[in-house]
């Protein structure tokens, strides 16, 4: 089966072929769990990444299965925040799939390059969270049936020419049943499994919940955050830690009111995803449109937050209700508190308020 779509012009497997001059490594950009990426120019011009599965993979059923899901689930699939897939070989001699070319390449290869990792600044961080959030949520609530990713690492993040991400490989990815059980195998990438799949085989889409806070603490802290996630077993070990402390030092401390206020937003939020309990976890509706009505005002120093407050923070959800956006978070007026009237930074660090979410309501 050879399917190709979204392009001007006629584009034939054999321009795939000469493109990569039969998948020369010349054209190799990367590696991944199975099969090998490519970087192409196809006839037309347009600039595309192709997924090759190698023969040899290709005799694997596990992997022939992944790669056949990802291209049945992407071609259902369009979001801005979510990979684009442009069209698919299944030919057994010659499978791959056509996405966009993401030219920065994945998340975690841009954080762990010094020079890459400052040039993600704090509110393209922010950002890469934010739209992460709002690929899920449209996997989530907005497919039917629901997909779970079951996969979402900072690998599987890709980052445009400005920075921009988009959710990627879908090859675990499976269609949640409510008329089932939904058991599976055990599936994703060491460190951002969520901890209720090591005793049972149930996959809801808490578990893809749980995988979006680590990336997003990670987005946050410039690394994996696992002694971070070790330390949540145990709050009370998080008073003494600010949150300030754990933010990546390779970018100058954050500064300006709107900018602190989006981090401190989204570690809560990140934290709260990453609660034992997967019924304790928000959506990822709820997170997503949190991000997006978010309006609270922050009146306490960054440096005084500590993580013990951010988890402490029950976010309206008690006994699992989640608020309406519009409840959640309160405006205060800040410019005589802040010392910003008519806009005016005050010379001292910008300072936050952080107050727990539940008394917010106004029921």
């Amino acid at each position: 089966m050879f399917s190709i779509w979204n392009f001007d012009g006629r584009v034939a497997f054999e321009d795939i072929i000469a493109a990569t001059e039969d998948f020369d490594i010349r054209y190799c950009i990367g590696t991944g769990g199975y099969g090998s990426v490519y970087k192409a120019q196809l006839p037309n011009g347009k600039v595309v990444a192709l997924k090759k599965l190698h023969r040899r993979e290709s005799e694997v059923p596990t992997f022939d299965r992944s790669f056949r899901n990802e291209a049945k689930m992407l071609t259902d699939i369009r979001h801005k925040n979510i990979v684009k897939l442009h069209g698919f070989c299944l030919h057994r001699q010659c499978m791959f799939l056509i996405y966009e070319y993401m030219e920065r390449g994945s998340l975690f290869c841009v954080l762990r390059d010094d020079a890459e990792a400052v040039e993600l600044d704090w509110m393209k961080r922010v950002n890469v969270i934010k739209h992460t959030a709002h690929a899920l949520c449209y996997l989530h609530h907005d497919c039917i049936p629901p997909i779970l990713h079951r996969d979402i690492s900072s690998n599987n993040i890709l980052l445009n020419s400005e920075l921009e991400a988009v959710v990627s490989d879908f090859g675990n990815a499976r269609l949640l049943d409510p008329d089932s059980s939904n058991h599976t195998t055990l599936a994703g990438t060491y460190g951002y499994i969520a901890p209720e799949l090591a005793y049972t085989i149930v996959v809801t889409e808490k578990c893809d919940v749980y995988s979006f806070g680590v990336v997003a603490l990670e987005v946050l802290m410039g690394r994996h955050p696992r002694e971070l996630l070790t330390l949540l077993s145990k709050p009370y070990s998080l008073q003494n830690v600010m949150l300030s402390d754990v933010l990546d030092t390779r970018l100058s401390p954050p500064r300006g009111r709107n900018v602190i206020q989006s981090i401190v937003v989204a570690a809560m939020l990140a934290l709260a995803c990453l609660r034992a309990k997967p019924k304790s976890r928000p959506t990822m509706k709820y997170v997503s449109q949190h991000f997006v009505a978010c309006q609270k005002q922050l009146l306490k120093p960054i440096s005084t937050i500590s993580l013990l407050e951010l988890v402490s923070s029950d976010l309206g959800m008690e006994n699992g209700r989640e608020p309406q956006p519009e409840i959640v978070l309160e405006l205060a007026k800040l410019n005589t508190d802040l010392g910003m009237e008519n806009e005016r930074e005050p010379h001292s660090e910008v300072s936050c308020h952080l107050d727990e979410f539940h008394g917010s309501s106004s029921n």
